[in-house]
Order: C-alpha cells, then structure tokens, then sequence
C-alpha cells in the first residue's frame, strides 16, 4: 500500500546511463522527467508537442518495472498493442523504472523495422 505522502524512487534509463529520481506521490511523470532535465521528447517532438495532454503521444516512455495501471485511451491501447506508455498519462504511485526512447516513431513516420500491409 502507497503511502500518499511519501517519495517514490523512479529510475530513468536513458542510453547507457541510469538515474535515480525520488518523486513526491501523486507527480505527473512528464513533469517529474522534465524538471530533472530528463525529456521524453526528441530534439523536435521537444517544440512540437500537446504539452502533455495526451493528444500527441511524443512523451513516450517503456516500463522495465512498476508499471501502473492504463487509465487513458492511448495506454490501454499501448497495454494491447506494445506500444510506449505516454509519460504525461501517468502519475507516480510507487516505485517504478522506466526506459527514455531514443527511437521514437511519431505522426505517422514509418518505423521501417515494420511490414505493413500496403507494401505487400
């Protein structure tokens, strides 16, 4: 059970390197990643973005552990499909780990790692 006025330890894996962040409970993610200079963003996805409202899904990050609930559309989506959980969808409850994208497919790009039906 989650004490609701404690810190949560959230490890940030980007690259090669981890950090270790101790977030206050009930902390948007974005936000948290944001204010330790940890972006979820891409150089251009860090201009062009919905500011967190769940609209753009550039925020996108993967849970190595203590991955919450989806409670957005797109999480439950991404709970089905594979896909990355939007960080501004988020809010901290307990400890978790998660993995920064550095390959990031955004607004309809091809991921060209993918067969898709049209190119059959």
């Amino acid at each position: 059970m989650s004490d609701t006025h404690s810190t949560h330890e959230v490890r940030i894996l980007v690259n090669d390197e981890t950090r270790v962040l101790h977030v206050a409970h009930g902390t948007n993610l974005r936000r948290a990643l944001l204010d330790a200079n940890l972006s979820p963003y891409t150089p251009i996805t860090s201009v062009f973005n919905c500011g967190g409202r769940g609209l753009c899904a550039t925020c996108g990050i993967r849970f190595e552990s203590g991955e919450p609930a989806p409670e957005h559309w797109h999480d439950q989506l991404a709970a089905r499909y594979g896909y990355p959980r939007l960080s501004c969808q988020i809010t901290v409850t307990g400890d978790m780990t998660v993995r920064i994208l550095d390959d990031k497919v955004i607004w309809g790009r091809r991921d060209p790692s993918r067969r898709y039906l049209l190119d059959e």
